[in-house]
């Protein structure tokens, strides 16, 4: 009988502190790396502040240009582009306070820089951008599979060759990896490569 008793006991004590272990382990999971979809995306749409370096290809029918750029942006509105590469064009800067636009670069031509690469002077290149649109958007959604959040809208705006957006995010980091902007076609005009990414949210 006494045997029976501390056997009962013992897989009572068992299953207690399985069950507290398993509790804790799920607890960790969800405060740890391992957030949900729904998580990783609120944790995009509240962006407070970044710094990144891109790579962007822009395809038109007439050519295609490619830029290396750095793009930092503080909440509310204010945002910066600089261009890296190509070296013709390096070094402008182009600030965003939500009203004015403002281009520095006193060595260059810069109606003619704006003239050539008209794409630059557009904030739908900038991250902000995205989540600006997203937001805005009643249809905006997102899908995912095993390594990455695939976030989708429509672009706010009437350029045919701005009409939609799609952000792939790391799981594991939860930074954005690349962008595609499409045209009315369903053609990519704009591919957006995340380099480095330094990003603070308020979730």
């Amino acid at each position: 009988m006494k045997k029976e008793y501390w056997l009962i006991l013992l897989i009572v004590i068992i299953s207690v502190g399985g069950i507290i272990f398993y509790k804790n382990r799920v607890k960790d999971l969800k405060n740890g790396n391992n957030k949900t979809s729904q998580e990783i995306v609120d944790y995009i749409l509240n962006i407070s502040s970044y710094e990144v370096q891109v790579t962007v290809d822009v395809t038109s029918n007439k050519n295609n240009n490619k830029y290396i750029l750095k793009q930092t942006y503080q909440s509310p509105n204010i945002s910066t582009q600089e261009v890296i590469e190509p070296s013709n064009i390096s070094g402008i800067k182009i600030e965003n306070d939500g009203t004015n636009l403002k281009i520095q670069n006193s060595q260059l031509n810069l109606n003619t820089i704006l003239q050539n690469y008209n794409f630059l002077g557009n904030n739908c290149l900038d991250l902000c951008s995205f989540v600006e649109d997203y937001k805005k958007d009643e249809k905006a959604d997102f899908e995912e599979n095993e390594t990455e959040i695939i976030m989708k809208t429509s672009s706010n705006t009437n350029n045919v060759y701005v009409q939609e957006k799609i952000l792939h995010i790391d799981k594991k980091s939860q930074n954005p990896i690349q962008m595609e902007i499409k045209d009315n076609q369903q053609k990519t005009t704009i591919y957006i490569l995340y380099n480095e990414v330094k990003v603070s949210s308020t979730k």
